[in-house]
């Protein structure tokens, strides 16, 4: 006798559980969500670091949720879910004293969430690549036309949709046959380096796109990023889009999740870890907790867990193919990791370039490295892996308790920083708990270059998280990367994570999958969970939410 009963069972309250619950809640099936943590939300995640009264986002931070289907879908908004768009996005600092500043030209509505051209941004940045590229300004115009007509529709398509079957072209491989989109065929097979230096004649831009490939798809210049990765980096690197920061920390997205989960009439049960999934003749029939309760679906089981997880724990390698069970195995994780968290400070940094850029740091996505790309695209990923971070380091800076007054205590603030990591097991745990105590000396040894008041006497506390902290926080991210996967152009799409697995099905009949795992990739906001509901709504006749909404996807 089960111990209770639903219709829907997901396993596991990461932020795609927390969708795609609320997806087959409003779709009318009873769905109760099972999380073993004290909390649901995964990496949407805040707390009180590196000390109280100083928020920090340990995992997911540079959020877009706002432009989800569920944030309208849900009425996000009305559940706490509120995001301040500053005038400026991106922006880098470079050793020899000049800079870079983005404005973001696409403004926000805060209330409808609808996006305007904003002409004065647009002239702003095709000024300040002027200074030191009259060729890759044009280019930036040029682009940026493309962009509105042909990528940015095929890129919400390509994300909110379940990846085509081979043969058929997915909304960005179409425009490849496009000759006036302006995505070239070759882009899909391009590293990171050949792409920027194929758009770019600047070091400042060929820097800024290389450094941001990593932030957006955690791939190093050497990687092949695919079409998805390079519509991606490009939109926030010339800013067309604008930066979002979420008030209260990303773990408003979780709450605000659940409030609409809730009251919609689901249920949700913390420190309730899933053993196994129940199959009764070929099919899914219930999940069985750890400590021995058996709760049946009279429907479907969805997993939020990573793929590995999902198919040697809850489902058993029995059930899948050797084949299917090697490449599971063999899925590559040696991407994503990073040196990341907070730094409380008296003050804001204070950039030397801001004496012939005054606009510079302020930037809700601010880098600051050499103007070397040839370093960067050579040398930078080997002093990585094998001394454990670069010589010279490019960092992306992100201040955003001058937009969020919550994130720090008055008159004080709170910054985030990132710079790229080796894989978890190049080194011992001593070494890393080593490094996490090095790296910020190495930090504000660096920082202090491009903004003199960065030392330690500017410094209140820090709080940084390694690939070692990863893996105890989160089983799914495997060598201590944030991605469920390394997102390289043959593990995107519809070879995510294994082709054979690519469909959000699984091959016992009713059990799903819906993590970040699967198509599209790593980060908050993107569309694994929504597709996934998708392909169940195809299965099960449920309601097709974005054609009632008038979205195309």
């Amino acid at each position: 006798m089960a111990d209770a009963v639903y219709d829907a069972i997901v396993v596991g309250g990461g932020h795609h559980g927390t969708i795609i619950a609320c997806y087959l809640q409003k779709a009318g099936l009873k769905t109760a969500v099972f999380e073993r943590q004290m909390e649901i939300g995964g990496g949407a995640c805040g707390e009180d670091l590196p000390l109280p009264g100083f928020i920090q986002n340990p995992c997911a931070h540079f959020t877009r949720f706002w432009a989800h289907p569920a944030y309208t879908d849900f009425n996000l908004r009305e559940k706490g879910l509120q995001y301040v768009f500053p005038e400026q996005n991106e922006g880098m600092v470079f050793d020899d004293g000049s800079s870079f500043i983005g404005y973001s030209c696409l403004k926000v509505d805060l209330e409808s969430g609808k996006e305007s051209f904003d002409q004065a941004s647009f002239d702003k940045t095709y000024e300040q690549i002027s200074r030191f590229s009259r060729r890759d300004a044009e280019t930036y115009a040029l682009l940026f036309e493309k962009y509105e007509k042909y990528w940015k529709p095929a890129f919400r398509e390509y994300r909110y949709s379940p990846p085509t079957p081979y043969g058929e072209p997915d909304a960005l491989e179409r425009l490849c046959l496009d000759p006036d989109s302006g995505l070239e065929p070759v882009y899909q097979f391009m590293t990171g380096k050949q792409l920027a230096y194929d758009f770019f004649e600047s070091p400042e831009l060929r820097t800024l796109f290389m450094r941001a490939i990593e932030t957006s798809c955690a791939c190093f210049p050497g990687d092949v990023i695919g079409l998805y990765g390079l519509v991606h980096t490009m939109a926030l690197v010339l800013s067309w889009e604008s930066a979002s920061i979420v008030l209260g920390g990303t773990h408003t997205i979780s709450h605000a999740l659940q409030r609409a989960f809730s009251e919609m009439g689901g249920q949700f049960f913390v420190h309730h870890e899933v053993e196994r999934v129940l199959i009764e003749n070929g099919k899914a029939v219930g999940v069985e907790l750890v400590n021995g309760s058996r709760i049946k679906a009279t429907q479907l089981v969805v997993s939020d867990l990573g793929v590995p997880q999902t198919v040697f724990r809850l489902l058993g390698e029995e059930y899948v193919s050797p084949k299917v069970a090697h490449r599971v195995r063999n899925i590559d994780y040696d991407r994503a990791q990073v040196y990341w968290g907070n730094v409380a400070l008296h003050e804001l940094p204070r950039y030397t370039a801001a004496a012939t850029n005054p606009d510079l740091g302020p930037q809700p996505r601010l880098y600051f490295g050499p103007k070397d790309p040839d370093y960067l695209a050579t040398r930078y990923q080997a002093e990585v892996v094998t001394k454990g971070w670069p010589s010279k380091m490019f960092v992306i800076t992100a201040p955003d308790s001058i937009w969020d007054p919550t994130r720090a205590h008055p008159g004080k603030h709170s910054i985030i920083v990132e710079e790229f990591a080796p894989p978890f097991r190049f080194f011992s745990e001593r070494e890393w708990l080593q490094k996490k105590r090095e790296f910020v000396d190495e930090l504000f040894k660096q920082w202090a270059r491009y903004a003199p008041n960065m030392t330690k006497d500017n410094l209140i506390e820090a709080f940084i998280t390694t690939p070692l902290d990863v893996i105890y926080r989160h089983p799914d991210m495997i060598e201590g990367g944030w991605v469920e996967g390394a997102m390289h152009a043959y593990q995107l799409g519809r070879f995510r994570p294994v082709p054979e697995l690519s469909n959000y099905r699984t091959p016992v009949k009713n059990f799903y999958i819906c993590s970040s795992n699967l198509h599209s990739a790593g980060g908050i906001g993107r569309g694994s969970s929504y597709n996934c509901y998708k392909v169940i709504a195809a299965d099960f006749g449920l309601e097709k939410f974005w054609e009632t909404s008038g979205r195309s996807y």
